[in-house]
């Protein structure tokens, strides 16, 4: 801020106060340049080549068949809740199941007691007749 005294010929008039708006003009100066400088690059744009979209709504999957393979704490092992008698019943079961278009996915669900051997037999009969889709189910049983 400046201050202004008026001419040293000794007369005593009342100062003078005014602001010195220089400095002002100059700051807004630079910030209008700024502005103008910056504003070409706020309005630049990205060029994209975006997919277009497909007039053909995608196939409509079919819901899995699921199958629900069992070996109970007893060797019982169960196709569906069915009780399968022997192990040639169940290689039976397996190579309709390998035929169907898709083939169903196979859920197995043995028991926490079941022997390791008798759940081994039924996961080799299922390699040795093709089924390519087969996962355990139930496993919280195990985690206590």
């Amino acid at each position: 801020m400046g201050m202004s005294l008026g001419s040293g010929s000794g007369d005593h008039e009342a100062p003078m106060m005014e602001i010195n708006t220089t400095p002002l003009i100059d700051v807004m100066l630079v910030l209008l340049v700024m502005l103008i400088i910056t504003i070409p690059i706020q309005t630049h744009a990205v060029k994209l080549d975006m997919p277009r979209p497909n007039v053909n709504p995608p196939p409509v999957e079919v819901e899995p068949v699921i199958v629900q393979l069992g070996v109970d704490f007893d060797g019982t092992i169960t196709w569906d809740g069915n009780v399968v008698p022997d192990l040639a019943t169940l290689e039976g079961y397996m190579r309709t199941a390998t035929k169907q278009d898709p083939q169903p996915e196979m859920h197995l669900r043995p028991n926490r007691l079941a022997n390791y051997g008798q759940v081994a037999v039924v996961m080799a009969a299922a390699q040795r007749n093709g089924l390519v889709k087969i996962g355990f189910v139930g496993n919280e049983q195990y985690v206590q």
